[in-house]
């Protein structure tokens, strides 16, 4: 356990948790509604600090990041929890946590300083908070953050979008990428199927932008749900005037899965058009995901067409960008490490 960094002390012992908009108001002994912060004796502790859950060697790609160092490896860490309810959630095992008053987490201690030394000692050029919410093991995450950059590696951030403005501030210094899930355009969809707002996970991204840390937008588009031509355009207008054009959207397919396996997976002539509508609308880089072998997945010059990455999957078969230029009409491509 350790003492989390964003909380209030309330009346009767009570405390209220500041970290992510849903500011949980919590009496002795209850937890958020993450399951994995807890009042205790009227302080709020994190129950999964260093608790690593899974850690593992992944392609960049798989963050998604295409824009930030193309074929390279990030070490991969999370721990238990999200501060979302997702109904459709591919990580719902460790990201669903049933609260108890055993405080029992699942996990394996794993030092900030064990993440940082261990990626150094495999060659990954990043460390990717990921697999569930970083925000909900934020001094966790953010120790991760801190001891990477005195050691020159760069931190990633594959996130839903979910948190206050004032830890998002004080780590984004500490924050090379990051990506995060911009689940619909549609905040009845977001308070009932995931747990939380629309506009706060605007707030987020723009603040982002703002803060200099290098952006990419991923949307799982679910049929039926959140596939409509409407919404598509919606989001891809928001990235453009608000993120800028040279910010990549991911498009991922979707599979059925927890609560929504009722649904069939997305179309790929589904995920096509909404890429073309990103496209038309002006962004520059838009990817189709869950689709290998789709010409979605490559990167294209936005000047002049040309490929100049091609990918299968997670995998860079091809990187022919010229000091991170199109190799036919020296455009410079978007990104870190380009």
């Amino acid at each position: 356990m350790k003492e989390a960094l964003y909380y209030q002390a309330e009346k009767d012992g009570a405390v209220r948790c500041t970290l992510c908009p849903h500011q949980c108001l919590l009496s002795d002994e209850q937890f958020g509604i993450c399951g994995v912060r807890q009042n205790i004796n009227g302080r709020l502790y994190s129950l999964v600090y260093e608790k690593v859950i899974a850690r593992h060697s992944d392609p960049i790609e798989k963050k998604p990041l295409f824009h930030v160092h193309p074929g390279s490896t990030s070490f991969s860490v999370a721990t238990m929890g999200c501060n979302f309810k997702c109904r459709f959630c591919q990580n719902h095992e460790i990201s669903q946590v049933r609260r108890s008053n055993n405080r029992q987490i699942s996990g394996e201690i794993f030092t900030a300083s064990d993440v940082v030394q261990t990626a150094r000692q495999i060659g990954c050029k990043t460390i990717a908070c990921t697999y569930t919410e970083p925000t909900i093991y934020y001094e966790y995450a953010f120790d991760i953050a801190r001891l990477a950059q005195k050691a020159g590696l760069q931190t990633v951030w594959i996130s839903n979008g979910y948190i206050s403005a004032a830890p998002l501030e004080e780590i984004a210094p500490f924050l090379a990428a990051a990506n995060i899930d911009l689940k619909a355009w549609d905040d009845n969809f977001y308070r009932r199927q995931v747990g939380g707002d629309l506009q706060s996970v605007l707030q987020t991204l723009a603040s982002l932008k703002r803060l200099g840390v290098w952006l990419e937008v991923t949307t799982l588009v679910i049929p039926g749900v959140t596939d409509s031509e409407e919404q598509m355009r919606s989001i891809a207008e928001f990235i453009r005037d608000e993120l800028g054009p040279e910010t990549p959207w991911h498009l991922s397919r979707f599979y059925p899965h927890f609560a929504y396996t009722h649904l069939l997976p997305t179309r790929e002539e589904t995920l096509h058009s909404a890429r073309e509508i990103g496209l038309q609308s002006g962004l520059r880089y838009v990817y189709s995901g869950n689709v290998p072998g789709d010409p979605g997945e490559h990167t294209f010059c936005y000047q002049c067409g040309e490929q100049v990455i091609q990918r299968y999957g997670f995998h860079v078969l091809e990187n022919r960008l010229v000091k991170g230029c199109c190799p036919k009409c020296s455009t410079p491509i978007d990104g870190i490490g380009m």
